[in-house]
């Protein structure tokens, strides 16, 4: 009989928050003239590389602002423009819009269970966007827990330790059936929500779940009247009980 659940974990860049419109809105404003989304998006590409090579030993344990920060760099030169303040425009990812159900669900969720992000974001970066987009945490876990990047099963297992609590008590809730994949391999719960438009009307991935997720919800609130549903008898500890 699996245990009882008593914490969601979330990843959130594309599962609770719009980075592709929100950072495409920052670097319209900052660089006049540049085709936004095609900069956002090729921003974001350098993203895995970048945190790749800490995974794989070829540097050190850096925080996702400085990998943020020299992708940006990169992103300049191949676009041959300017970024006049560069440490501004990096902070775009601090400052991203919840999708429209988040706020609400992860509220909801709350009643019944510890919540906190289990993202590549620092404590910092992820801190700086709780406040701006208004997201409920308990507390925030992750990548600067473990000093790792997921999903490297070490960064699932650090947030789950710093709740004292085993694995098999933990939800992973995310966007991206590779996250899930990684998560479940590590001995977590796992929960499925589609961002259809995350990256854009042409999204061709992470559409669908692609294996039988623990849940399947079609957003957050649909996945806090799920978890809720549970129930103390069928799988959820209830915060405070």
């Amino acid at each position: 009989m699996k245990p009882l659940i008593q914490a969601c974990l979330f990843d959130v860049f594309g599962t609770c928050v719009d980075w592709r419109g929100s950072v495409s809105r920052a670097v319209a404003a900052a660089v006049p003239g540049v085709e936004a989304e095609a900069f956002a998006t090729a921003w974001r590409a350098q993203y895995d590389p970048a945190m790749a090579r800490v995974r794989e030993g070829a540097r050190g344990y850096v925080a996702l602002d400085e990998l943020h920060l020299e992708n940006l760099d990169t992103v300049a030169r191949s676009f041959a423009v300017e970024i006049p303040d560069r440490v501004l425009l990096n902070a775009a990812w601090e400052q991203l819009d919840p999708w429209p159900d988040v706020v609400a669900g992860l509220t909801r969720l709350k009643r019944e269970v510890i919540i906190a992000p289990c993202s590549n974001g620092s404590i910092a970066l992820m801190t700086r966007l709780a406040r701006h987009a208004g997201l409920p945490w308990d507390c925030i876990l992750g990548a600067d827990i473990a000093r790792g990047y997921k999903p490297q099963p070490e960064v699932y297992l650090a947030s789950c330790a710093a709740l004292r609590l085993p694995p098999e008590a933990v939800m992973m809730v995310a966007a991206h059936n590779d996250d899930l994949i990684a998560a479940r391999a590590a001995g977590l719960r796992t929960a499925f929500v589609p961002r259809p438009t995350e990256h854009g009307p042409g999204q061709v991935r992470d559409l669908i779940a692609q294996s039988d997720w623990d849940v399947i919800a079609g957003d957050f609130i649909d996945l806090a009247e799920k978890v809720a549903a549970l129930g103390p008898g069928g799988g959820v500890s209830r915060a405070g009980a």
